[in-house]
């Protein structure tokens, strides 16, 4: 079984305001709060994430580096490229493959990329995830695959507030 994440990056703030190169656009103080309080909220669960696979952008890379920090237990956090762009199943099998035996990864990166890929792992039409959101979902066996997922939570960034 594998225990699959998604978490959409935290709050960067307003893009159109944003006038560097988007991939270097960093965690907004009310991003950095949410990654802190998801953080904190994994820590007290028992099956957390054992890995956190991110995105290069800076805000993915930003929000999975606090979550970690915040759950005091080392968990580790590695980029993966990939995560920057469109994702599917088959890439996402890839990702895990090459990030080794996490049984409850957590992948962070963005939208509408992981809206789109967490409703193909369910088999249903649409599930928007906001930014800050965290999602677990269930395969019973290794392999990711869509509409063989069981959701097992969706929570946006206000039940997470600490």
């Amino acid at each position: 079984m594998i225990a699959l994440c998604l978490l959409r990056h935290a709050h960067a703030g307003d893009p159109a305001k944003w006038h560097a190169d988007d991939d270097s656009r960093p965690l907004s103080e009310k991003g950095q709060r949410q990654a802190r309080d998801l953080g904190g909220l994994l820590a007290r669960i028992e099956e957390a994430p054992d890995l956190f696979i991110t995105s290069p952008k800076l805000r993915a890379a930003q929000t999975a580096e606090g979550v970690a920090k915040a759950m005091r237990n080392h968990v580790a956090v590695v980029v993966d490229d990939r995560l920057a762009g469109p994702l599917d199943p088959a890439t996402v099998n890839a990702i895990l493959a090459d990030a080794g035996s996490a049984r409850r990864p957590c992948i962070v990166g963005h939208d509408p990329d992981f809206s789109e890929l967490l409703a193909e792992l369910l088999g249903v039409d649409e599930i928007p995830m906001r930014k800050g959101a965290i999602a677990r979902v269930d395969f019973a066996d290794d392999d990711v695959a869509a509409g063989q997922g069981t959701l097992r939570y969706l929570l946006p960034p206000e039940l997470i507030a600490g």
